[in-house]
């Protein structure tokens, strides 16, 4: 068995611009994405991503492109974001992988029933396509399912993509629309004046912008951190695997209380151990605590708490720093945690149990991504509050990857003033943050101003 993720490569420019409209922090599914928008609407972008393009979670998820089981308060954007990913290949002139296959959620459980009942009528009120299967429809439905399943609920508008091809062919496109991609390029800092961003330090030199827009995943709040704004996210880590030797299995994704599965382009099938992430304890898990517990309370079956020497490093990582200093960005290109054993143990055993065809496979790759979570679990999509012409499209609690092309969608309107793809009040900033207290700890600049330009 493998222990890594295979991620297409992508070779950022070796030239950095010295200025630009706007410059994007992150090279996952959603900095990308938004790059292309914005280039496609006339306007100049710099990409910066401290290490390779989708290496950490945008090429670690599942590859689910969905509408069904998300957020209410999500499904706008799942919407926009579902009918981009079907043009996507051709808007790219590349392969994504997706493939609109459908997706099924079946229950064993009547807890679990019950809630795809309920999600069934929420997504009937907000015009998802779903059907509910029960009995011979049922095990029609869904071929060499065993146990006591008490019924399914079948989506067949969503689908799957290729992580890994997936987000370098659409960097691919954004560079051939004008876009400039560096690669190994850390932001140590954004560039603040007057309370104004006017551009962003990086470890090869400044760039210039009118606005920047935050898309670093997990490490937007360390980012934000260093400028006194107080961005609520915590981090939660998901173990993934390839397996091999399976056949007969449905040809769409398909989730239970207890695993997931879905095919993959090379053959195999892309396999988990659904509602379990491990949480390991920080510093920040006692900073936020306040703010999650309403989360923890609902999901408290989907986290494993550790307490693990993470907890010491990040206590010893500084809160400030200069713009001329090395950061943790640079001495953490990719964050590459170990997959969770026993996770992929009992991923095996429970899908066995639903499908014969598990128990001879062979785990060929393992991989763990760290997702970036807000307190109820939806992105933020809005301009940072004291920071003026500073934008935030974060804390996608892994759901990026599906909604990134919407999320992408969004943050380019409302960064250029164009009506919105959708109503942007569900990811506004303010529903999350308690206070912000901006400062410039560099001595930059005073208070901040209240409002935040557009480039039209």
């Amino acid at each position: 068995m493998t222990i890594s993720v295979p991620v297409a490569p992508f070779d950022g420019d070796a030239a950095v611009p010295g200025s630009v409209d706007v410059v994007i922090v992150g090279g996952g599914i959603v900095g990308v994405l938004t790059a292309l928008e914005l280039a496609e609407a006339g306007v100049s972008v710099a990409l910066c991503e401290k290490g390779v393009i989708a290496g950490e979670q945008s090429s670690r998820n599942w590859g689910w492109v969905r509408q069904m089981g998300r957020d209410e308060a999500e499904l706008p954007l799942a919407a926009v974001a579902l009918a981009l990913w079907r043009g996507m290949d051709t808007r790219v002139g590349g392969a994504t992988g997706f493939t609109q296959s459908g997706i099924t959620y079946a229950a064993f459980t009547q807890r679990d029933a019950d809630h795809w009942e309920r999600w069934h009528e929420t997504g009937s009120r907000h015009g998802v396509k779903t059907e509910m299967l029960i009995g011979e429809r049922l095990r029609a439905a869904i071929p060499g399912i065993r146990g006591s399943v008490r019924c399914a609920l079948w989506s067949p508008d969503d689908g799957f993509a290729e992580p890994w091809i997936a987000v370098p062919a659409m960097a691919a496109a954004a560079r051939r629309a004008g876009v400039a991609i560096l690669t190994d390029c850390a932001v140590r800092s954004l560039d603040v004046a007057g309370g104004r961003v006017t551009g962003v330090i990086t470890e090869r030199g400044r760039i210039a912008a009118r606005q920047v827009l935050v898309a670093g995943g997990i490490w937007s709040r360390v980012l934000l951190r260093n400028h006194g704004v107080d961005f609520p996210q915590l981090r939660v880590t998901g173990t993934v695997a390839r397996v091999s030797g399976a056949s007969g299995l449905p040809d769409y994704p398909l989730g239970t209380e207890d695993f997931s599965f879905r095919p993959r382009m090379d053959g195999g099938h892309t396999l988990t151990l659904r509602n379990a992430n491990i949480a390991d304890i920080s510093p920040d898990s006692f900073r936020l605590f306040r703010r999650y517990i309403p989360r923890l309370r609902e999901n408290w079956r989907e986290f494993h708490l550790r307490l693990g020497p993470s907890f010491l490093r990040e206590m010893a990582e500084p809160s400030h720093w200069r713009p001329d200093e090395r950061t943790i960005f640079e001495r953490v290109r990719t964050l590459d945690p170990k997959p969770s054993r026993l996770f992929l143990k009992r991923a095996l055993q429970n899908a066995a149990k639903a499908f014969a065809p598990f128990e001879a496979v062979t785990i060929s790759h393992a991989w763990a991504g760290v997702m970036d979570v807000t307190p109820n679990a939806v992105p933020v999509i809005d301009a940072i509050p004291g920071l003026d012409g500073a934008w935030i499209a974060s804390g996608c609690s892994g759901h990026g990857f599906g909604l990134g092309p919407g999320i992408g969608r969004l943050a380019a309107d409302l960064m250029i003033g164009r009506t919105p793809a959708v109503d942007p009040r569900p990811f506004r900033w303010s529903r999350t943050v308690l206070s912000v207290a901006p400062a410039d700890p560099h001595g930059s600049g005073g208070p901040a101003a209240s409002s935040t330009t557009h480039i039209s």
